[in-house]
């Protein structure tokens, strides 16, 4: 044990502790934080191990040059074993979404001062000999901890380097083969992310217009019973792309998709670009293109795109932007610090001001620019009339509120999932102009679907900025689990309503159906709807253990 209680070892556990919210996500085995990640891997991975490392000598050095004046040696020791409390809470606080009370937080951070004051002038040498035993175990007990801080930064500096290619340029399909044959209709995929059909169609909020839905459902197919391919995009997108019924991913470090969990077969098969729908439509003549959101297509599906652009502009964690610079990303934590101090300042000045508030509103921020670039990039795809199967995996309706559906304008205040939608109907409008323009808008197959339903209860309601109106919306928080689904078939002019269970792991067998010419009706898609819904029972989310 003595190796454990040496000050380097001893600084290195306090450090991993204290610098956990940073590394932590980071080394999950999920890589889910490299896998959403637009930029250099090293400026996500690098500057946690500077941060890590520094602190590590910093606690080093204190303990080191404190070791010969034991009533000082004490006073640090107390500040380390009364501030570890509230930075493991905090920690605990970034990690979970738990929102901590802030006067609790207050509380734990106080405690230290006070003991502090009390070590340093009130203490005599009953006080250091009691001390004593508590001050050997915390540091046997921090000392352990530098095992995991030591596996840490090698894992740190693995994943950097196992990750040193993450999204450089690949070559797409067209720069591998260029063919083209004779091929169906043109198809305009559209995933407008976390789009509900109770609040589309099932029971609108009473004065929410959506005329452009209103215009769709009366020339195409809306599905009433879709039964959702997964609750998270991660899942319920491969899902849709390879028609197996998926319940969990599995990611490597370097960023790629390896492997998905078929829950109807209970095991787990690789997965594989030529297995997805994009390789259907280049078997058909096709040529396949993709603007989308969150989900990195372009790194995942290189071989079977021939246009790619993808966009996430969310934190990977707590600290770090995706797509930031390495010295931007080296800069957050002390932006983040020198904030939270004036917040604590401007608390006291001014009880109204929050914190959350203030991060929502730049997580807003970067959900408009998300938007506005997949806006552009959706544009160029439907321009080129040759990309003739083209998803668009749009940020919207998903929280947060980005939208003032009254003033019509993009706004960071008082906006909520409803004025979201207003947007989404927006979008949609502006897809059937672009088309008609391009005289493409009826000849074509439109497919406007929501990857999963507004995650009321199981997500947003908890969250700050959860407002009085989707309050009232959602029934008080009812998760209504139907995801929107709707096809416009080539010269559809008729509203109609498939009211059989639909499971959108079905869609790509459904879009193959479309490719191939097999339905060209609405009556021939109600036919093949009722013969491909037998897996109703089978592909039946489990919420329980998604809420878990």
């Amino acid at each position: 044990m003595k190796v454990f209680e040496h000050p380097a070892a001893i600084a290195l556990g306090a450090a991993t502790l204290s610098l956990f919210y940073l590394v932590g996500p980071l080394v999950s085995p999920t890589h889910m934080q490299v896998y959403h990640l637009t930029g250099s891997a090293s400026a996500v991975f690098i500057p946690p191990v500077l941060y890590l490392c520094g602190l590590w000598l910093c606690l080093t050095l204190l303990l080191k040059l404190t070791a010969k004046y034991r009533q000082l040696q004490v006073s640090v020791w107390c500040c380390l074993l009364f501030l570890l409390p509230w930075v493991v809470t905090k920690n605990y606080a970034f990690l979970t979404g738990w929102d901590i009370p802030h006067w609790a937080s207050v509380l734990i951070l106080l405690l230290p001062s006070m003991t502090l004051l009390g070590a340093v002038f009130l203490c005599d040498r009953s006080f250091f000999d009691a001390f004593r035993p508590a001050q050997r175990f915390a540091s046997q007990m921090l000392g352990v901890l530098s095992l995991l801080g030591v596996a840490i930064l090698c894992q740190l500096l693995w994943f950097d380097w196992d990750a040193r290619s993450l999204n450089h340029p690949a070559a797409l399909h067209h720069e591998l083969l260029s063919t083209h044959r004779p091929r169906g209709p043109r198809v305009i995929w559209i995933l407008l992310d976390e789009l509900s059909y109770q609040q589309v169609y099932g029971q609108r909020f009473p004065g929410l217009r959506l005329p452009e839905f209103d215009r769709f459902a009366n020339e195409a197919s809306v599905f009433t019973r879709t039964i959702p391919a997964g609750i998270y995009t991660e899942v319920a997108v491969p899902s849709l792309m390879t028609g197996l019924s998926l319940d969990d991913i599995r990611v490597s470090s370097n960023g790629m998709l390896m492997s998905m969990h078929d829950r109807d077969h209970h095991g787990w098969k690789p997965f594989d670009p030529a297995q997805t729908v994009f390789q259907d439509a280049l078997d058909n003549g096709y040529e396949t293109g993709v603007a989308g959101w969150y989900n990195p297509y372009c790194r995942i599906l290189p071989s079977v795109l021939d246009r790619c652009y993808w966009a996430n502009r969310q934190r990977v964690n707590s600290e770090f932007n995706s797509g930031e610079s390495l010295g931007g990303n080296l800069l957050s934590p002390l932006r983040d610090g020198l904030e939270y101090v004036r917040f604590c300042v401007r608390r006291m000045a001014d009880r109204s001001w929050d914190e959350d508030r203030e991060y929502a509103t730049r997580n807003k921020e970067r959900h408009i620019d998300e938007y506005r670039d997949l806006y552009e990039a959706a544009d160029r795809l439907l321009a080129s009339p040759s990309v003739d199967f083209v998803l668009l995996h749009m940020p919207v309706p998903h929280p947060p509120g980005i939208f003032d559906r009254h003033k019509m304008i993009f706004s960071v205040k008082h906006s909520s999932y409803l004025d979201n939608l207003v947007l989404a109907d927006q979008y949609l409008a502006h897809i059937r102009s672009v088309l008609e323009q391009e005289g493409e808008w009826d000849s074509s197959a439109v497919i406007v679907m929501g990857d999963h339903s507004w995650r009321t209860k199981l997500l947003w309601s908890k969250q700050t900025g959860w407002t009085r109106e989707e309050e009232l919306a959602s029934n008080g928080t009812k998760f209504d689990d139907r995801p929107f689904y709707a096809v416009k078939l080539p010269g559809q002019h008729d509203g109609v309503r498939i009211d059989s269970p639909f499971p959108a792991a079905n869609t790509r067998d459904l879009l193959d159906a479309i490719i191939l010419n097999k339905i060209s009706a609405s009556e021939d898609l109600q036919k093949w709807v009722s013969s491909h819904s037998n897996r109703s029972d089978l592909a039946t989310f489990d919420y329980v253990r998604a809420q878990r």
